[in-house]
């Protein structure tokens, strides 16, 4: 009796049967999908606020760059800088417009950056005078689908054409020192600040000032919800950029600097931060602007600021 061999074939698995994940595998490939996004996404976070800084003092140094070929093409003279209010405007002025927290077309009427006086020497890159961090709106500029404010910095007060704000070398809203109306007046271009990124809450007119003391002030009524005392910030910084500012100087160079006070980083609350904000602390920020906003003057001339912002021509 011959006996044969019987070969007993193997079930055929299907190429899809094969290849599949087990629920457990699928568990984990997404577990590790998660770790490494926890690991990467603040390092992109970080990367990406580290480039809107360093877009943010790029614009204050071109910023500087503009004001510096203004006062070269006339000779020496600095463009005008005033504390612009109500109605009245002029293109004279580096920054035509004012911010605002309600739906005036300042906040997004390029026109009023490129036709001021600073406009020949940046054509049509309005993009220099809004840092990329600031988008800070109030309710009604969101509902009317605004996007952002076209300008964020402002110009030091004692630097540029104040107008009839003027007298004796120096500045009615702040008697006592330089006002720098010629560049060849700056001894020391590298410790004056021209421009700086200030905070959206404070931001209105294109000039920044703040006073050594409350004595030297011109009264003023403060508004409802302000802590103003013996030193306040009547214009405060901005602190986008992990508690610092951009700045760019009178020689043209552009740095950070970093508040080391609370009371100057304040959050962004449109309507709800007044200025003048009191400084609480040891002041160390406070003392660092003024000392970088101007020099004592030895000129003394009248102490009461002119109501009336309209330069003399």
């Amino acid at each position: 009796m011959t006996k044969t061999n019987t070969v007993r074939s193997q079930p055929c698995l299907s190429r899809r049967e094969t290849a599949a994940f087990t629920l457990i595998e699928l568990l984990l490939v997404v577990a590790i999908i998660g770790i490494l996004a926890a690991l990467i996404l603040p390092a992109l976070n970080k990367a990406r606020e580290w480039a809107e800084a360093i877009t943010c003092l790029n614009n204050t140094h071109q910023l500087a760059l503009t004001w510096l070929l203004y006062a070269d093409d006339n000779y020496g003279s600095l463009p005008y800088n005033l504390a612009l209010s109500g109605t009245y405007r002029t293109n004279l002025n580096w920054a035509n417009n004012v911010m605002t927290r309600d739906l005036s077309s300042d906040n997004t009427n390029t026109a009023t950056l490129t036709e001021a006086s600073l406009g020949p020497y940046f054509g049509p890159n309005t993009h220099i005078f809004q840092c990329p961090s600031d988008w800070s709106l109030s309710t009604i500029q969101m509902a009317a689908g605004w996007s952002h404010r076209i300008r964020s910095y402002t110009m030091n007060g004692m630097v540029g054409n104040v107008g009839q704000n003027t007298a004796g070398g120096g500045n009615l809203n702040n008697p006592g020192y330089e006002q720098f109306s010629k560049i060849m007046q700056i001894s020391r271009p590298g410790d004056l600040f021209v421009f700086l990124d200030e905070h959206p809450d404070s931001i209105r007119y294109g000039y920044f000032l703040d006073k050594a003391s409350k004595s030297q002030a011109t009264p003023a009524v403060y508004p409802t919800g302000s802590t103003a005392g013996p030193q306040s910030w009547n214009d405060l910084p901005a602190s986008y950029h992990n508690k610092n500012s951009a700045l760019s100087f009178a020689d043209g160079h552009a740095e950070f600097h970093r508040w080391v006070n609370p009371e100057t980083v304040q959050p962004i609350q449109p309507n709800v931060l007044y200025c003048p904000v009191a400084v609480t602390s040891s002041g160390e920020d406070f003392q660092w602007v003024v000392s970088h906003m101007s020099i004592p003057t030895t000129t003394v001339g009248p102490t009461t600021a002119n109501p009336d912002p309209n330069p003399s021509y």
